[in-house]
């Protein structure tokens, strides 16, 4: 597969605005290149490097930018147009020009060299008690009694190493019984999903708002010896979609959503729906300044939170559907 580099040019202003907007758009991983916040780190970094190669400041762009990576076949290129109407939208809306030019340039970027960019820096990593997540490309060197987890997650997804992966994938060790028919929601590559089967879920079934991701998804459940009997994957907007809704189906053991504040706080009012009585959501990807604002969500929504775990500035919810 071919990916497109689109390169949207601001100002510092405008990149936390203009994310907000990507990822609406169903863009759920930037690249954020801004000098000025390049140049503040080393000030303020000293100590931590005697040189830094000029060629490396040269190659920063003088602009703030934000760049996205698109997959590049119809799904993709429908991402495209709606990322081109957000900033066309986004753009109309600044009379002021805060955000500046916001132009976007695009450029074909071959899935080989995006390799060579980013697999050598993708190892294998041991997460919790039980699991071992790695790269499809790596052999490890030695043996392990831990569950191997084989990843590609494209260039679209992440890898499974973000803290809120690993908080996530610690509570499905806790939380996983054999049986259990499991949801994830926000899945991407389909990291937490297949990880619970292979901790003993029976079924899972798995949606993301990016059309790219039953792909990804569904080759790396093959990958872990998982039948497509044992594994759906869905695309689309959980949170309007009706017919996806009814799609969905009900009854699930446990609902993990490795998202964002602002997806979970509406999604705790509809995410009952799923659930047995007695049922574990798993949220996570929660910035510690929105902690509150999700717990009392959860809660309004009527759900007892038992455990809440911490990682830098990330935090990760656990809660029950009373029975």
């Amino acid at each position: 597969m071919d990916w497109i580099k689109a390169s949207i040019f601001t100002t510092s202003e405008g990149i936390e605005p203009l994310c907000g907007r990507l990822y609406a758009a169903g863009i759920s991983g930037v690249e954020i290149e801004d000098k000025d916040d390049f140049f503040d780190f080393l000030e303020n970094n000293r100590q931590c490097w005697d040189y830094v190669d000029d060629e490396l400041v040269a190659a920063i762009s003088p602009e703030p930018c934000v760049k996205v990576y698109i997959a590049d076949n119809a799904s993709g290129l429908d991402t495209l147009r709606l990322v081109r109407e957000t900033v066309g939208q986004m753009k109309d809306g600044d009379t002021e020009r805060r955000f500046g030019r916001l132009d976007i340039l695009l450029d074909n970027i071959s899935e080989d060299d995006w390799a060579n960019n980013w697999k050598q820096y993708f190892k294998p990593i041991a997460i919790g008690e039980k699991i071992l997540i790695k790269p499809e490309w790596e052999v490890l060197s030695e043996k392990t009694d831990r569950i191997i987890f084989s990843v590609n997650p494209g260039m679209t997804f992440g890898t499974g190493t973000h803290e809120t992966t690993k908080m996530c994938v610690c509570a499905l060790e806790r939380y996983v019984k054999p049986g259990d028919r499991v949801l994830d929601i926000g899945c991407g590559s389909g990291i937490l999903s297949i990880i619970s089967l292979l901790l003993g879920a029976n079924t899972a079934t798995a949606v993301d708002i990016d059309p790219n991701c039953e792909e990804i998804a569904l080759a790396n459940a093959r990958q872990n010896g998982i039948g497509d009997n044992r594994y759906t994957v869905m695309s689309g907007n959980v949170l309007a979609d009706e017919k996806l809704k009814e799609k969905l189906g009900t009854g699930y053991d446990i609902v993990v959503a490795n998202i964002v504040a602002d997806v979970i706080i509406p999604l705790s009012a509809q995410v009952r729906r799923y659930m047995k009585d007695g049922g574990i959501f798993i949220c996570s990807g929660i910035i510690d300044f929105r902690k509150d604002d999700v717990l009392a969500a959860l809660l309004a929504n009527g759900f007892e939170v038992i455990a809440e775990q911490c990682d830098g500035e990330w935090v990760a919810v656990s809660c029950q559907n009373p029975l």
